[in-house]
């Protein structure tokens, strides 16, 4: 696997804490989010068309608009 796609799959990951009634204690919980790292992509390869040639803004804003990512 890529090594930007790796870094995008640890920036989708959500640490949180649960409570296990088993043990009855909080424990950390990692949740990946197949929202947050597919925006993150799209969002990887606007940036990309950015540094391309020609009209670069424009080729940007349509990428993010075909997945209907915004910026935040």
């Amino acid at each position: 696997m890529n090594e930007r796609i790796k870094e995008l799959a640890e920036q989708a990951e959500i640490n949180r804490f649960a409570y296990n009634q088993a043990t009855m204690m909080n424990e950390r919980v990692q949740e990946f989010d197949k929202q947050k790292f597919a925006e993150l992509i799209v969002k990887e390869c606007a940036s990309v068309a950015l540094m391309s040639n020609g009209d670069n803004l424009y080729v940007y804003e349509l990428i993010k608009e075909h997945f209907g990512v915004e910026e935040k």
